[in-house]
């Protein structure tokens, strides 16, 4: 009885778990192992501190729907721009896939296609051109840089071809167009189911564990039988549709479709917003959430110094401070969580 009871008392003065297991991860430990982490802090800083310094303007539901305005398309092409990333590749034409894919819905609609058939159309063409950029990567050997670089600067010179470099009025009057952009809140709405299902995907699928396992530990993923080469297309393909499907959002809230937008811009503030969220740009890991969360904080910076009167100037300053601090913020998180990983299993 007596030794029963001591065996109890030493178990429970161990920090141990009931059979000998490994102790419990505390609180702090748990918060630090959450992937969105910093940003979400950086994120909520933000917001308080833009409702102090711009006062009730910013808190109006107009104002939220203009920040909704700017972080739907870069959360869109981020969400795809995220695998492609964990994948340890790029994809620098997204922008211009961004670009086109509006003027190919005009260019099937002209020809007698149904709006909705033609909108699809053309983000099946979209992602047809991120399969391209996979198969030159990876079939050919040429590094995703050079080629996603070559296909932007063949993507702007078509789109300008075909648009003559004039914008041209989007289609109006239809259930489908209110659904693909009309409406005020749809690409907002259309954002957040991507987000959703890309992250189920990356987090519950076979697909996606393979993904962060190509970014990751390649010769690894090769050797237990993970077609490294397959699911960089899959992903180039991810990224090259959902840049098509944000452009035809965007240039259809707006009412006309302009070879002058996305390119270059959108691009990078995709990449940024993953890289803020926490995507590795070496491969390897990252979360669609995270790159939505740095989405979520480029809008609020950027409505805010317009509330405030700053200079638009500034912003950029504020993104390469962010990209900066986030690339570092996540080298010292992640080192952490090695740490706490090591003597969990000590």
């Amino acid at each position: 009885m007596t030794d029963a009871l001591t065996g109890r008392q030493a178990s429970g003065t161990s920090g141990k778990e009931p059979g000998g297991g490994p102790p419990r991860p505390g609180f702090l430990s748990r918060l630090i192992r959450v992937k969105e982490l910093s940003i979400l802090v950086v994120t909520v800083a933000a917001v308080i501190y833009f409702v102090a310094a711009s006062g009730p303007g910013f808190t109006t539901p107009e104002n939220y729907h203009t920040i909704a305005q700017y972080l739907a398309p870069w959360a869109i092409v981020g969400a795809g721009e995220v695998l492609v990333l964990i994948c340890g590749q790029i994809d620098l034409s997204a922008g211009f896939v961004f670009t086109l894919a509006p003027f190919v819905v005009v260019l099937f609609f002209n020809n007698g296609w149904p709006l909705l058939l033609a909108m699809i159309g053309a983000i099946v063409v979209s992602a047809l051109i991120g399969t391209v950029n996979g198969l030159i990567h990876t079939y050919f050997g040429l590094s995703s840089f050079i080629t996603t670089l070559g296909m932007a600067f063949l993507l702007w010179g078509l789109e300008l071809v075909i648009s003559g470099g004039s914008p041209v009025s989007a289609p109006t009057g239809s259930w489908v167009t209110s659904v693909f952009g009309g409406w005020a809140w749809s690409e907002f709405l259309w954002a957040l189911v991507v987000v959703v299902v890309m992250q189920v995907v990356l987090s519950t699928t076979r697909f996606g564990v393979a993904t962060q396992a190509t970014g990751g530990n390649p010769v690894g993923a090769s050797e237990a039988g993970i077609r490294t080469n397959r699911i960089k297309v899959v992903c180039f393909t991810i990224v090259g549709g959902l840049a098509g499907l944000a452009g035809i959002l965007q240039g259809t809230r707006v009412g006309s479709y302009d070879p002058t937008n996305g390119g270059f811009n959108t691009m990078f503030y995709a990449v940024a917003s993953a890289v803020i969220g926490g995507t590795a740009l070496l491969g390897g890991s990252g979360t669609v959430i995270g790159a939505f969360l740095g989405a979520v904080l480029l809008g609020l910076v950027y409505d805010g110094f317009n509330l405030m009167g700053i200079s638009a100037n500034a912003f950029y300053l504020v993104l390469g401070i962010a990209i900066l601090v986030a690339a570092l913020l996540n080298v010292y998180v992640t080192v952490i969580r090695k740490r706490l990983g090591t003597r969990g299993h000590s």
